[in-house]
């Protein structure tokens, strides 16, 4: 099952309601809003520590790349500080909700991260580390 939640600022308390038995959650950064870069990191930061959420896989869509002038996907890892996600896997992609670049692409990566995660970790849990950031690990 998979839940739209906005990200406007009366909406977030609501969010915690619909944590239970969550396996990825899917950021989606507008890319051309360098303001709310900051408010958008402490944000995710503060959710990826909530109980709920442990170990769920993070999906990063640096939206809005038809746009010129957007954040590339490599400002974007730095301004949310991704690279000190270490309890979570995670991936950025740049995408276009008008074009859909990337949207199926980042869609798979999180079921395969799932199922990697919840399937093959229980069949092969020496060939998965518990926590790494970036690319998924390959299962052999």
């Amino acid at each position: 099952m998979a839940r739209d939640v906005g990200g406007q600022r009366t909406l977030r308390p609501y969010w915690r309601n619909y944590f239970e038995q969550t396996d990825a959650l899917v950021w989606v950064v507008d890319s051309g809003d360098r303001m709310r870069m900051k408010d958008c990191r402490d944000e995710l930061h503060s959710l990826l520590q909530e109980d709920r959420l442990a170990g769920a896989s993070l999906l990063i869509f640096a939206n809005k790349q038809d746009i010129m002038g957007s954040m590339t996907s490599a400002e974007i890892r730095d301004a949310l500080d991704l690279v000190s996600i270490k309890s979570h896997h995670w991936k950025i992609l740049p995408c276009s909700a008008i074009t859909g670049q990337n949207l199926v692409v980042g869609l798979d990566w999180v079921v395969g991260d799932v199922a990697g995660r919840l399937y093959y970790s229980t069949i092969a849990t020496d060939k998965i580390a518990p926590e790494h950031g970036g690319e998924p690990l390959a299962v052999s």
